[in-house]
C-alpha cells in the first residue's frame, strides 16, 4: 500500500537518512558481494537508501523500486546525476516483481513488509526472485510501534494479518530463508539478514 502524508514525512526527513546510513553500514560489515552482483531495493522512496546501498556495496546492476510513482519521481529529483546514473528507478509491486526466478543476488527492504496486507506472499515473491544463496536485507517494525493508541490515528497501515517477532521469524523459516544475523527490540522492530537457503517449495 502507498504511504500517507505522515509516513512520507517520516521516511523523507534527515534523521531517516542518518538511521539508514548506520543500518546499511551494519549490513555491509556482515555480508559482501562480488562486483558483478544484481541488487533490488523494494520501497525505495526518494532514493536516499538506494544511494547509500550503491556506495557501500557497488553492485553491477541496481534497481530501486516503489509502488508509488510520486516517490519514484522524488528519487529522480532528489539524487544528483552522478548518484542517479547507476540506479534504475521503476514502479513495481512487491507482490508481483517484474523479474525472472532466481535472478537477483540481494534484495533490500527498509520498513516495507509491514505495509503489505498479504505480507507472507510478498516474502514468497522476494524469495522467488532471489538466487539460491541470495540475501534478503530487511528492517521491519512491529504493531506495538505503529498501531498504538497514538500512531494508529496518524499512520496508515493494514489492520489485519500483522506480524510480530516470532511470526516473522517463523515465516522466514517456513519459507526458504535462513535468518543469519539480526538486531531486534522485540516490542519495536528488527534489522536482519536472511539467506535463501533452499529452493521454493512446489
Amino acid at each position: 500500500m502507498k504511504l500517507n502524508w505522515a509516513e512520507r514525512w517520516a521516511v523523507n526527513n534527515p534523521s531517516r537518512v542518518i538511521q539508514q546510513k548506520w543500518e546499511i553500514g551494519w549490513l555491509k560489515r556482515k555480508a559482501d558481494f562480488p562486483s558483478g552482483s544484481a541488487f533490488l531495493e523494494i520501497g525505495c522512496g526518494r532514493g536516499a537508501g538506494a544511494r547509500l546501498i550503491h556506495r557501500e556495496f557497488k553492485p553491477k546492476v541496481f534497481h530501486a523500486s516503489d509502488l508509488d510513482l510520486q516517490m519514484i519521481r522524488k528519487g529522480e529529483e532528489y539524487l544528483p546525476a552522478e548518484d542517479r546514473k547507476p540506479i534504475r528507478f521503476l514502479v513495481a509491486d512487491a507482490m508481483n516483481l517484474p523479474y525472472r526466478n532466481e535472478t537477483i543476488d540481494a534484495v533490500f527492504a527498509f520498513g516495507v513488509l509491514h505495509h503489505i496486507p498479504d505480507w507472507q506472499n510478498a516474502l514468497t515473491e522476494i524469495g522467488r526472485v532471489l538466487k539460491l544463496g541470495g540475501t534478503y536485507f530487511f528492517e521491519e517494525l512491529y504493531p506495538s510501534l505503529y498501531q498504538n493508541f497514538l500512531t494508529k490515528h496518524i499512520l496508515l497501515h493494514p489492520r489485519k494479518n500483522r506480524f510480530r517477532s516470532e511470526d516473522l521469524k517463523r515465516a522466514l523459516y517456513e519459507g526458504q530463508f535462513e535468518l543469519r544475523d539480526y538486531m531486534e527490540v522485540k516490542m519495536l522492530g528488527i534489522l536482519g539478514i536472511a539467506v535463501k537457503a533452499r529452493f521454493l517449495k512446489k
